[in-house]
């Protein structure tokens, strides 16, 4: 049966009382966010779980949420940096820059660095520092957060030149002279922006690997990144309950990382080339996902639900945007921009409701200023032709960063 998981793994989680119906009537029906919270902890509770929470082999964590509520889950230490490294030191375009020991800079939300700086400040028994200090910010011997601000819009000169001096100083620490880069696109887009506007390009290091990780990077500002920056820059794609799937490549072509998972595809409406993602994976021992709805959305290279024709990561389901022409996705927005002008940074859709009729788009730019006429007449063209629906573009200097620190594509019941 199609999706259903196989006697090994029926066996792995056989005494999880989430499970013990389904294992029953030999059916597994898609696991969705809510029936996880349902009950838990104890839904979730074997002797192995029990056993590895007395020990600190399994830990409560909330999942980072980007524009929707966290989600509890219960996984070992350091489970999703596990992945992430193991991605890293097999990568065949960045693996040497693990394996040559760069330190890893993180460049990403504000919420990140604060949990960064709780988790020290814990092991310590202390309180966390009001401004966490460099070696508060460091996750192991390897890494450490940059970020103190929620909207890095807001950065200041003294917010860059404090930034661009601890990178360097993990530069310097290494013998080639390396560093890698974690990051948010969209910060370190921002830092490049401001390193440049307030003349301190020269003191940004080039790194010597690039990954972004922590949300759907836009195009134009993929392509911004490595104008400037002249080094891979990789894409990973997973989630806090999951860890990583999939790695892009250097030419941007997604490959699978299935480690102890596999995929079904559902459309997200019927005739929709946009699909559901559902994961069954046992790579967390702790709480495996059975059939579980990820609310991440993909399409493929030929529009079937076929998992091994994965080819594009389009956003979050609920951020579809319901149009005459069916539901569009934030990477369906991402191509109008993108073949509009390669100059938008940061864009929003504000749609009043679903028989609005029309919806608004802001931006901003690299440059901060307002597109040319014939720039703007094609992304309101594009946009209209994608959803059928009148496409105001409007410039902005400043669009704000959620309060997760991550941005809001879509805004519904906007006026």
């Amino acid at each position: 049966m199609d999706g259903q998981p196989s006697s090994g793994i029926i066996d792995q989680i056989r005494d999880i009382p989430l499970y013990r119906t389904s294992i029953e009537q030999g059916w597994f029906p898609i696991l969705e966010k809510p029936e996880i919270a349902r009950g838990f902890p104890d839904n979730w509770m074997s002797p192995r779980l029990a056993r590895a929470l007395e020990s600190g082999e399994a830990e409560f964590v909330l999942s980072t949420g980007t524009n929707h509520a966290r989600m509890q889950i219960i996984r070992p230490p350091y489970f999703l940096l596990t992945s992430y490294y193991r991605l890293w030191s097999e990568h065949p375009d960045i693996a040497e820059t693990w394996h040559q020991e760069c330190r890893r800079v993180s460049l990403t939300t504000l919420l990140a660095t604060e949990h960064v700086a709780r988790v020290n400040a814990k092991r310590r028994g202390e309180p966390p520092a009001a401004v966490p200090g460099l070696a508060d910010r460091r996750l192991d011997e390897r890494t450490v957060y940059l970020n103190l601000r929620l909207d890095p819009a807001l950065w200041d000169r003294a917010d860059v030149e404090r930034m661009l001096g601890e990178i360097r100083a993990e530069r310097d620490a290494h013998p080639l002279g390396w560093y890698h880069l974690d990051c948010s696109g969209h910060h370190l887009a921002h830092l490049v922006r401001k390193a440049l506007d307030l003349d301190l390009w020269d003191g940004f290091p080039t790194p010597a690997s690039v990954i972004t990780a922590y949300e759907y990077t836009p195009a134009n500002v993929r392509e911004y990144l490595e104008r400037y920056l002249g080094c891979p820059v990789v894409d990973l794609f997973g989630s806090t309950e999951l860890g990583y799937l999939y790695y892009s490549d250097r030419g941007g072509r997604y490959h699978p990382f299935l480690d102890r998972m596999s995929l079904e595809l559902e459309p997200v409406a019927p005739g929709s080339s946009i699909h559901s993602l559902i994961v069954t994976s046992v790579r967390n021992p702790y709480m495996p996902l059975i059939r579980y709805r990820s609310g991440d959305c993909v399409r493929t290279t030929d529009g079937t639900p076929d998992p091994a024709k994965v080819s594009r990561f389009c956003g979050r389901v609920k951020e579809l945007l319901p149009t005459p022409n069916g539901p569009v996705a934030h990477s369906d927005i991402d191509s109008c921009v993108t073949a509009a002008s390669s100059h938008v940074f940061l864009y929003q859709v504000r749609a009043a409701s679903a028989g609005d009729g029309a919806v608004r788009l802001l931006y901003t730019t690299f440059d901060g200023g307002p597109l040319g006429p014939g720039e703007r007449t094609a992304l309101s063209r594009l946009v209209g032709e994608l959803t059928g629906l009148e496409c105001a573009v409007e410039h902005r200097t400043h669009i704000p960063i959620g309060a997760s620190g991550k941005y809001t594509w879509l805004v519904t019941g906007a006026s």
